[in-house]
């Protein structure tokens, strides 16, 4: 294995990464299959921007990059590799935040988003017990070239009423057992960005399994024979149709691709395999891997930088529809401030403060109840900033031509430059152009995919919350409550030592 190691490159360049997704992945869009994602209208653009982020860290590796762990003396991206102290987390969250401001935080499925996992099994790996080498093999390997990697947990919205062991013509299950691996069959929900990544992760989340053949954690990857994908319409080809990047600045280059993931008879090698058969572990994946504390750290700092766009972007919006100077705006304003800096600062709690993470050699998480806040509050705050943009910007989000031809007509610019012109120095055409990425932000149908994203992105509401009462009785954080409160209690109903009157 370490010679192996040793001979591989380091982390893809952008040009690298392209060239990767030049495979036979099976991936379907409006009824016709995608011959070249890197090429293919729907994809395009999304790819290259994915090819920025790879371009971005060797830039930048000297400055966020540290030493595999692997004996290949390479630089990687120290999300991939397991934290043993609150400087190693601290690095870790910059290196995600650095490399989200690529896309402004608008691609969450980054490939450094599934080190939320890979990071985890070098530090935990007995979790895996008769697949523990895999799992060092895996996070030996990955951290190598920063293979990217996305997830596909959720069982598809159907017969949700049943058992998930009634419906299996739908959900993930395995097939048969054979010598070369498992044969797997079944559906995720909802795959997203995973048209352009390297490896499905395919796990459980929701109601606990009873039945072995439900119980499996695999990788496989996205060109393995009987894998498809069916995409939900592709935002990027729509705006190339209906108009040019100045009218659709973030659907345009940002979409990752919702889709059906479908696994029709896939064989799934057994060194691709994490936990087969033992039901009470894939229940336990969750909570014991290390994932929620990581995911969570990355999907605050994620939504910390978007959030910071969006801010910045609301604004210079105000300013140039001439309300910035209102007190009304300006209590909004400060507010979507006090929302950005919130989560910022839930990251600082989580790699500031993390936790030992017991059963393991030193290693550490970063700190789960700050992480477990975050999840409750980010959908509540997409949707309070989106209703404060929409109140306060109002007409400003529609007053606007329909499109960039519109400058390039004699007949319609002169209208445009003395009708659409914007406040406090703003021309017509920048005030256009802000105001468009603003309502393809907010409004469009990018815009309304990311409300349900950030809504749903950290697990369904009751989860969220359950989950979060569940840690605090898991780790004695209620129990300390409960006595705290209980010394205000007193003792007997008799009168007090101390009179109240």
């Amino acid at each position: 294995m370490d010679e192996q190691i040793k001979s591989k490159t380091a982390a893809y360049t952008g040009a690298e990464y392209i060239d990767s997704l030049k495979d036979s992945r099976e991936i379907y869009i409006h009824g016709e299959r995608v011959k070249d994602v890197t090429t293919h209208p729907g994809f395009r653009n999304s790819v290259r921007m994915v090819a920025r982020w790879y371009d971005k860290f060797h830039e930048l590796k000297d400055t966020i990059g540290v030493p595999t762990d692997n004996g290949s003396d390479n630089l990687t991206h120290p999300f991939f590799l397991g934290d043993r102290s609150a400087a190693d987390c601290v690095k870790s969250r910059d290196a995600v935040s650095e490399l989200q401001r690529v896309a402004y935080g608008w691609m969450g499925r980054s490939p450094d988003y599934k080190a939320s996992f890979l990071g985890t099994p070098g530090a935990n790996f007995g979790f895996y017990g008769e697949y523990a080498q895999n799992a060092k093999n895996w996070y030996a390997k990955s951290q190598e070239r920063l293979d990217y990697w996305n997830h596909a947990i959720v069982n598809p919205p159907i017969d949700r009423h049943k058992a998930i062991e009634e419906v299996r013509d739908v959900f993930i299950h395995v097939e048969k057992e054979t010598d070369a691996g498992l044969v797997i069959s079944g559906a995720k929900v909802v795959a997203t960005g995973s048209a352009l990544t390297h490896y499905n992760f395919i796990a459980h989340y929701g109601i606990p399994i009873k039945d072995k053949s439900f119980a499996v954690l695999f990788t496989a990857p996205m060109d393995s024979a009987g894998v498809k994908l069916i995409s939900r319409t592709s935002y990027e080809l729509n705006a190339a149709v209906a108009g040019t990047p100045f009218d659709y600045p973030l659907s345009s280059r940002f979409d990752e691709n919702d889709s059906i993931l479908v696994f029709d008879e896939v064989l799934v090698p057994w060194e691709n395999v994490f936990i087969y058969g033992d039901v009470e572990k894939l229940n336990m994946f969750f909570p014991a891997s290390g994932f929620i504390p990581r995911f969570t750290l990355h999907g605050c700092t994620r939504l910390a930088v978007k959030l910071e766009f969006i801010a910045g972007l609301f604004s210079k919006a105000v300013e140039a529809t001439g309300s910035k100077d209102f007190r009304g705006v300006q209590t909004a304003v400060g507010e979507v401030l006090a929302w950005a800096n919130l989560f910022k600062g839930l990251t600082d709690a989580m790699v500031h403060n993390p936790i030992p993470w017991d059963g393991t050699d030193g290693y550490v998480l970063p700190n789960v109840f700050s992480g477990l806040s975050y999840r409750v509050f980010a959908p509540m705050a997409y949707g309070r900033i989106k209703e404060l943009i929409e109140r306060h910007v109002a007409s400003g989000l529609i007053y606007l031509p329909g499109s960039s031809l519109d400058f390039e007509s004699d007949a319609v610019r002169p209208y445009l430059e003395r009708f659409v012109r914007g406040s406090n120095g703003y021309a017509a055409i920048d005030r256009v152009k802000l105001l468009k990425l603003l309502w393809d932000a907010l409004g469009s149908e990018f815009g309304g995919r990311h409300e349900l994203y950030e809504t749903n992105y950290a697990g369904n509401y009751e989860n969220i919350r359950i989950e979060t009462l569940l840690t605090a009785q898991a780790t004695g954080q209620l129990a300390a409550m409960h006595k705290f409160a209980e010394e205000c209690i007193p003792h007997s109903p008799s009168k007090s030592l101390i009179s109240l009157s």
